[in-house]
């Protein structure tokens, strides 16, 4: 159901839906699918970047990031988005990510963020909502969208905030069109100062370090194919393909 209050990109997003809330909730700029479920952050580093202050400090540092490392945040070009293609961006953040993917597709493709952050989500719909790039307010862990939505699925330095971040990479899954690519990079300070210092707090970060031959294994047994990892400094890029 849309009507002139419905923001133009989400009477492209609501079809899409595996179920169209009967009243949707644009009251901020994005779409929010879950209402008064605040959803628990996975540790102090996750709570801080929910605050009002931190997706301000955030946009500031994945700006930053981009500018001295852009072949950080560079999706390998297998498995770049087609011109006119879906995208779904887990962990949009501040939303710059998905904004550049709505690019990269043109005005006849589109790309949806998606984060449980309020205040991030707040900046990303007033910052990068276009006719083509629109936000959501949701768990990944319980993608809104049937199988075989989008033709590229995508993470930027967010699945190691997520709890059960192997639950979002087979809901990720799911959603790709055949032939669809599964593109996430997180970070991965291997034997580096973060990774000692997580061992040593143990599990009270919230961060998750990821190995790559057990996320190699896990989409591997979950169907997908031409799955690939590799290091680019201290980030890990994760690629993976739906069979056609």
């Amino acid at each position: 159901m849309t009507d002139r209050s419905t923001p133009p990109v989400f009477t492209r997003v609501l079809p899409l839906l595996t179920s169209v809330p009967d009243d949707p909730d644009f009251e901020h700029g994005y779409l929010d699918l879950l209402g008064g479920e605040a959803g628990e952050p996975s540790g102090p580093i996750q709570s801080f970047w929910e605050s009002g202050p931190g997706s301000g400090l955030y946009d500031h540092v994945q700006s930053i990031a981009r500018r001295v490392a852009p072949a950080w945040y560079r999706i390998p070009a297998r498995s770049r988005p087609p011109e006119g293609g879906r995208v779904l961006d887990i962990g949009c953040g501040p939303g710059n990510a998905t904004a550049a993917l709505g690019r990269q597709v043109g005005p006849a493709g589109l790309a949806i963020g998606l984060d449980i952050s309020r205040p991030m989500l707040a900046r990303a719909a007033r910052g990068e909502t276009s006719g083509n790039v629109g936000f959501i307010r949701a768990d990944a862990r319980d993608l809104p969208f049937p199988e075989g939505t989008f033709d590229l699925v995508t993470s930027f330095a967010a699945l190691q905030l997520i709890p059960a971040p192997e639950e979002v990479l087979a809901a990720a899954c799911r959603t790709l069109v055949p032939g669809g690519w599964l593109a996430v990079m997180v970070p991965t300070p291997h034997d580096g100062f973060l990774h000692v210092v997580s061992r040593l707090v143990g599990d009270r970060t919230g961060l998750a370090f990821f190995d790559p031959d057990q996320i190699a294994e896990q989409l591997d047994d979950g169907g997908m194919r031409s799955v690939h990892t590799h290091r680019t400094g201290p980030v890990l890029w994760i690629n993976a393909q739906r069979p056609g």
